[in-house]
Parts: C-alpha cells; structure tokens; sequence
C-alpha cells in the first residue's frame, strides 16, 4: 500500500541537497564559529553566508537575523523579549483567537506575570479586522503580534495593513510567518514589521533551527544566558549544521515558490472536484482568496474526526485535524472555535489537508477518491 503523506504543514521531508549541504559542518568544518583558529573560522564563515541569505529573503539586514531552535523559540523571545525589553513602556499586548500555542500560551503565561493581553476575535474566514485592531490600541501597548498565515485553515492575514496602522505607534510589531515563509511574498521593510519568526522544517530543512528576524531598532530582553553569540540576544554555540541547512532550504524555496503555488493550487481543485462528482457533501473552512497555498481545511458532514483520522490512516493518507491531540483523543481546534463557535458541528467534522515536496497529481486523485470512500462509509454506518 502505498502511503500518502499530506500533513506538510505539521512538518515536511527535509529536501535532499539540505542533507548534502549540511554534512561537512557535522564531519568536516565542525569548528566552533566562536573560536579564533582556522577550524572556527570555517564555521563562522558558513554561519555569516546563511545569515546573508535568510536576511535578503525577507529584504532584512544579516545583523537583524537571530537564530534559534524554530518557531517555539523565535515566538517565545519575540514576545518575552519585547515584553520585558519595554515594560517600561507598558504592560499591555494584542493578539488574536487563532494564534499558534507558541504565541497564546506565551501570552497567557505573561498574564501570569503581570501584563495585560487582548485577544481580538477572527470572522467566519479565520480573519482579524484591522480596525479591530486599532480600537484595541491603547497608550501602553507595547506589542502587537499577529500570525501571517494560519497553519490550520491558511488565513492569511492583512500584515502590510496592520504594520501600516502601527507606523506611528510605540508597539512593535510582530507575526508568526512559520506556515506562509517559503510561499508568500515577505518583505519587512515595506510591510513594516519589527519581528518576524520562521521555522526550518516547515520548508524542507531539518528541524531544531529557525530564525527571528529583530528590526534593529527594537528593544529585546534574552531571554537565554551564557555565551556573546547571537550579538547578546540568544547564548549558546550555534547550530552550524542546522544554519546550513536552513539556508539551503530558503535558496530552494525561492527558486521554485511560484511553480509550488500554482501546483498546490491544483491539488486543492482535483481534491474538491472528486469530491463533487462522487455527490459527498463537505463545506471549506480555508477562505476562497487570501489563503495559504497548500493548506485546504475542510469539513464533513456526519463524520466523527477521530474515526476518520484513523480511517485515513489505515488507508494509508496521513492527513491532521488541526487540533492537538492528547492521549489519544482529539481536543476541538481552537481556530475553528474562533471561527464558528463552539456548538458548531465543523469543530467535530474537519481535516486539514496540506502540500509538499513528493506530492504528485497521482497522489492526490488517490487520496481523494480513498477519502470518498472512507466518508461514504462512516456516514451510513
């Protein structure tokens, strides 16, 4: 049975000339980028050229580019480190309803300690109102941090807008970009973002690296304690193997970004035709425009997650819920929540189907009509 992996928004294949790029920093250039001998410098020098490369890819300067262990991290020092880099400031931070948990439970512990944070709603699309946005501004708000794009439903959202609001505002500006880097178009100079995160292994490179782009302006507490690397804002030997990698993967994924979006957009047609001409009866969470190109979140009448999910399994389609999943129950999606409410019967009925590197057109026609199937037969039992 051949297996069919579309859950690349929860992690995607590292790419193979990630690998090969990466192992002589493991087997040969192994030197510490701190240290002065020709050992270290080798490190250094391949630290220095990928920090070039993440920064142009989002149009930021090499010395603005933190490197961390991923998106967890990057989220977590953006808002901590903003946070208490500028309690002076004020005590008071704006999100929303459907942030990643890196961002809502940083938030929430920060409640804990003493800061105020308003979580503004999103409509039917997974969307935030700008003007939601700026009627919760206040005087003290140090923070705003918004995802870019949703890594369950693919919203994305109006940052160049929001950045804009902010212009003339004390608050930085931050967004989680971890599921719409490599995909859309990102610049944070015209879109006036202060802090941006991004994770490796959503783009093909290996997991435990990432970065955070700081504009350099902004004031940042560490939150991480030790050695100078990382400019005093991140201690710890770096990741040099890992850096490579990463960087690897960002040169691959803007070589071919447009050729992706247009295939991804493909899928998502072959999977919702197959789907209408066997006659089941589904509705689209993911909004029609302004969406993540490989991210299709959809729900199906009468169909119980957790037994699809396995279904699926068994069939050999790895797919999500988009809902975190605890000792083997399915907790209800608290994007979804946000979005529908928390009688609605989506929460209970949707899958996230999601794109990557080794889908093929095959593959797709497979899996869906394996999933007609699958619903076929759990909504008549």
């Amino acid at each position: 049975m051949e297996r069919i992996y579309l859950d690349h928004a929860a992690t995607s294949p590292t790419h193979r000339d990630v690998v090969e790029k990466m192992i002589p920093y493991m087997t040969e250039k192994f030197g510490n980028p701190s240290s002065i001998h020709s050992f270290g410098r080798e490190g250094r020098q391949g630290l220095d050229t990928a920090r070039r490369i993440c920064a142009q890819s989002i149009n930021g300067k090499p010395n603005e580019i933190i490197f961390t262990s991923g998106g967890t991290e990057s989220d977590n020092l953006a808002i901590y480190g903003v946070a208490y880099g500028n309690r002076h400031k004020g005590n008071h931070i704006i999100t929303t309803n459907i942030e990643h948990h890196a961002v809502l439970h940083t938030c929430q512990q920060l409640e804990k300690e003493g800061f105020e944070v308003t979580y503004l709603p999103v409509d039917e699309e997974g969307k935030v109102s700008t003007l939601d946005v700026q009627a919760a501004l206040r005087e003290e708000t140090i923070l705003v941090t918004i995802m870019f794009g949703n890594n369950e439903v693919g919203t994305i959202q109006s940052i160049g807008e929001i950045g804009q609001l902010l212009k003339q505002h004390q608050a930085y500006f931050h967004t989680d970009a971890v599921q719409a880097y490599g995909l859309v178009d990102i610049d944070v100079q015209e879109m006036e973002i202060d802090l941006l995160s991004i994770s490796s292994h959503k783009i093909n490179g290996p997991k435990g690296i990432g970065f955070l782009y700081v504009k350099e302006d902004v004031q940042l507490a560490p939150r991480v304690f030790g050695g100078e690397q990382e400019r005093k804002r991140r201690a710890g030997t770096e990741n040099v193997p890992g850096v490579i990698g990463l960087a690897e993967a960002v040169t691959i994924a803007q070589q071919d970004r447009e050729e992706k979006k247009y295939l991804y957009e493909q899928y998502k047609k072959v999977l919702l035709s197959k789907f209408d001409e066997q006659n089941i009866y589904y509705t689209v969470n993911s909004p029609s425009s302004q969406c993540l190109p490989h991210v299709l979140n959809i729900a199906f009448a009468g169909v119980d997650i957790e037994s699809f999910l396995v279904n699926l399994d068994m069939a050999g389609i790895a797919v999500s819920s988009g809902s975190a999943c605890t000792a083997g129950s399915v907790s209800p999606s608290h994007v979804l929540v946000a979005m529908f409410g928390e009688g609605s019967d989506k929460i209970r009925s949707s899958v996230r189907f999601s794109f990557g590197l080794g889908n093929t057109m095959e593959q797709i026609e497979l899996a869906a009509q394996k999933t007609v199937d699958i619903v076929k037969r759990l909504v008549t039992q």
